[in-house]
């Protein structure tokens, strides 16, 4: 058990550093400096590189505007953080959190309502099982003649 609780007490001790390599390595890939960075979120420099360096923990509004700033989800850096815990992956889950031109609220919205979507096939395909949908049903049309 004691081996548990020191393991538990690295990854928490890692994690500010872990966020922010993470964001460092996010911030290198865009090709945005730390100035420039600190001039999109409105956070200041010397606290970004703290952040970087591992020296201090965000706070999720931090998170949000280094996310707006990298032009990326929220999410994945909350996640990173320990914020929230990670989701399954799926293309369209992707997709959303990857579109540049959503905001981040309208990104959350897509995905509770496909979410939303998901959970529903889920219970109804249970009961589809048992009674498969028998499809669209034909219908004939026959013409009549008028000429009588």
């Amino acid at each position: 058990m004691v081996e548990l609780a020191g393991d538990l007490a690295a990854k928490v001790a890692a994690t500010p550093r872990d966020i922010g390599s993470f964001i460092r390595a996010q911030r290198e890939s865009a090709q945005v400096s730390l100035r420039q960075l600190a001039t999109l979120t409105g956070v200041s420099n010397p606290y970004l590189s703290q952040i970087e360096r591992g020296l201090r923990k965000p706070s999720a509004e931090v998170l949000s505007q280094i996310a707006k700033g990298l032009r990326m989800s929220s999410e994945a850096l909350y996640v990173r953080a320990g914020f929230l815990d990670e989701r399954p992956h799926s293309p369209v889950r992707d997709a959303v959190e990857a579109d540049v031109v959503l905001n981040e609220r309208q990104k959350r919205t897509l995905l509770e309502i496909y979410e939303t979507f998901c959970r529903e096939n889920a219970t109804s395909s249970v009961s589809d099982v048992d009674s498969p949908d028998p499809g669209p049903s034909e219908v004939i049309v026959v013409p009549t003649s008028t000429d009588e």
